[in-house]
């Protein structure tokens, strides 16, 4: 494809453009001239290069440029630092309404990239960086590919956002790696909150042909390709099975239904390409890709998905109400009080994140000497997956110490409790650290619902007490909910802030209010088709409840997993608070009683059957209500509580609610957060004001 044919009317005027520079040189060996492109937008480190219209095109100028020349023996393409390319400019894409434009676009993406797959001489992907969706697919259309071993993300997170890899990823990827390898990157890590690859394992799955380190990446990377093309190097790639291809495919499509059961269409649409991937040409396959993009791209999903990757790529960076960042206060020492599996959780969090030295009490040295082995073990495990190197591990381990003595933290600048979840006890705790830490010491509490303000309220120093509410388990759930209590200073705030920016958390302010957001909604919500099932509501129909809207777990799944004794105090705590909105279930406070683990047995095989002791607690006669009935019931209370937490300003804005559950409880980014979805769904609409459920904006 010449420069001349790429479509004028997919131009965006406020494109950033990420332009294509070429430059010749001899490779060593006697290799040849390569032709080495590097793609930069030329933002340095404030913006990764995407591809936009213009961006497309100066790709395609330069393989032009390339294609002219007689004495090119090989061409690279990288990207500039830290950053090979991460795909599609989406910002734009919210923006045009005209299917028929899209559709250029992917065509015109296709017809681009496609060209390194089809090139008069070879072609090498050097992944120096950041290689997501388009910018991942483009590597995938080259002969042969480097990673560089400091890759920081590496994915196909297209149907996490509603849509399918469309240049080219759903059927270069099972043609080169098999469709088990395939459908893992394109489904199973995209569904499971875009999970990245880490650079061994691009290499391990094939995607990747050699990984290189990041201090001399394209000198190796270079010599390498050099000796591809002097046949020093034979790159052998495992054939691909497909007699077992459509077997793979319907395994996985199996796993798809029983996780969303069909509640967006995006994973479906790709399994479908994964699938004929397996006879289709190379030209079929791509038709086929555009012609999916064109389906998905003006639907409800893939725009709600839309609304959910602004905030979290730009709201969750800027969070809203912070004080200066000036203010913050240098954090050297940590201290954490508490040494089980939450606080070790965070111990290793700390140390791994802010290196800094950081010390765990409990009451006994057998707790404490439990809380450290953990970290360290988790550290050993770093170290043999090779995200350790021996030398980073043992530093590490030198940082985190653990004693029964409260007065190692006489030094500390920041210190959190992570005990029981009980006013009395936290209290106890924050008014024994006043008498040894320094007055301008910051005092967290990870408290999920409790006051902060009431922890504080016996203080000499209340204004340096905030929340710091972490979500289980710390390593994986991205949000942090910061609460301001009624006499928290600017200083401590800020630092707050900072401390969690440090953490690699995305950070959201929120009042002192009960719950905070994520457990106040989840509990507004799970607590009505509680309250059902009491009222005669059958478990499966409860669970089944959530199926159309494919939230991450179902109710009594959700509750098992965090545990029932966890999940009635806070519902407790709740009623206590708002006895006219929220449900504490009796029956639940029975099977907590009763000690038993929850509701669900499940079989060898993985399905599941309601234990015999809850029936004999919540009785067994037929359901009296449909899983519809009980879903809207559930939406309606969650309007109405999402609309009583705006006007009680616990956040600034409807945006933040549904950042909060977007980060905190994975709610899906096709459902686009909860305000819009509501809004979407007629929740917000004014026949349900009279029934006590406010107008939410949007």
């Amino acid at each position: 494809m010449s420069e001349s044919q790429g479509p004028t009317s997919v131009v965006n005027p406020e494109e950033i453009v990420t332009e294509s520079r070429v430059r010749y040189f001899d490779m060593p060996l006697g290799a040849g001239t390569m032709a080495l492109i590097t793609l930069d937008n030329g933002k340095d480190h404030t913006r990764p290069s995407t591809f936009g219209p213009g961006g497309l095109v100066s790709l395609n100028r330069a393989l032009d440029e390339i294609a002219a020349r007689a004495d090119v023996a090989a061409v690279g393409i990288t990207g500039k630092p830290f950053v090979f390319a991460v795909g599609a400019d989406l910002s734009a894409m919210s923006l045009v309404n005209d299917p028929k434009i899209i559709a250029s676009f992917g065509k015109l993406g296709h017809d681009v990239m496609r060209r390194f797959g089809e090139f008069s001489v070879p072609t090498f992907a050097f992944v120096n960086g950041a290689a997501m969706g388009g910018g991942l697919e483009l590597a995938l259309h080259c002969n042969y590919r480097t990673v560089s071993s400091d890759a920081a993300a590496l994915s196909l997170p297209e149907v996490f956002l509603g849509l399918i890899p469309g240049w080219g990823g759903a059927w270069l990827l099972p043609n080169l790696v098999g469709p088990k390898n395939a459908l893992e990157i394109i489904i199973n890590n995209s569904m499971s909150q875009n999970k990245q690859m880490k650079p061994k394992q691009s290499v391990d799955l094939g995607v990747m042909d050699v990984m290189f380190e990041p201090a001399d990446f394209l000198e190796q990377s270079i010599l390498w390709a050099s000796k591809v093309l002097t046949n020093s190097i034979t790159v052998e790639r495992p054939p691909i099975d497909r007699e077992n291809w459509d077997e793979v495919v319907d395994a996985v499509r199996a796993s798809v239904d029983s996780r969303i059961h069909g509640a967006t269409r995006a994973p479906y649409m790709a399994l479908d390409l994964v699938a004929a991937a397996k006879t289709a040409t190379r030209s079929e396959g791509f038709d086929a890709e555009d012609q999916a993009l064109t389906d998905l791209v003006m639907s409800d999903p893939l725009r709600a998905s839309l609304y959910a990757f602004d905030l979290v790529q730009k709201r969750a960076k800027r969070p809203v109400g912070v004080p200066d960042k000036s203010l913050a206060l240098p954090v050297k020492k940590v201290g954490i009080v508490g040494a089980g599996l939450m606080a070790s959780q965070l111990a290793l969090l700390f140390t791994r994140n802010l290196m800094v030295p950081v010390v765990m009490t409990d009451l006994d040295q057998e707790r404490v000497d439990k809380g450290v082995g953990y970290v360290h073990a988790e550290l050993d495990k770093l170290l043999g997956k090779g995200r350790l190197s021996p030398d980073k591990c043992n530093r590490l381990k030198a940082l985190i110490t653990g004693t029964t003595d409260k007065r190692s933290f006489a030094d500390a600048d920041f210190v959190i409790e992570a005990v029981f979840e009980e006013l009395g006890i936290k209290k106890t705790v924050f008014a024994q650290l006043e008498e040894v830490v320094r007055p301008d010491c910051i005092l967290a509490t990870n408290t999920s619902s409790l006051s902060v303000t009431e922890m504080a309220s016996e203080l000499q120093h209340p204004e340096r007490v905030v929340g710091f509410h972490f979500f289980n388990p710390v390593a994986l759930m991205p949000l942090l909910e910061i609460a301001r209590a009624g006499k928290t200073n600017d200083a401590t705030l800020a630092t707050a802030f900072a401390v969690g920016k440090g953490l690699k958390k995305s950070c959201v302010l929120v009042a002192d209010r009960p719950a905070f957001v994520v457990n106040r909604l989840l509990n507004r919500f799970l607590g009505e088709i509680i309250a059902c099932v009491d009222e005669g509501a059958s478990f499966a129909d409860a669970d089944a409840a959530v199926h159309e809207m494919g939230l991450p777990m179902e109710p009594f799944v959700l509750v098992q997993m965090v545990g029932p004794a966890v999940a009635q105090h806070v519902a407790e705590t709740l009623t206590g608070h708002f006895p006219d909105r929220f449900h504490a279930s009796e029956k639940m406070g029975e099977l907590v009683a009763a000690g038993l683990p929850g509701v669900w047995l499940w079989d060898e095989t993985g399905n599941k059957s309601v234990d015999p002791r809850v029936l004999e607690i919540f009785g067994d006669a037929p359901s009296t209500m449909t899983p519809g009935q009980i879903r809207d019931r559930a939406l309606r209370a969650l309007a109405q509580e999402a609309r009583i937490m705006l006007d009680e300003g616990v956040v600034a804005e409807a945006a933040d609610l549904d950042l909060c559950m977007i980060l905190g409880a994975g709610w899906p980014f096709w459902l686009g957060g909860i305000t819009p979805y509501l809004d979407r769904e007629g929740y917000s609409a004014p026949r349900f004001l009279a029934q006590g459920v406010a107008s939410v904006p949007v």
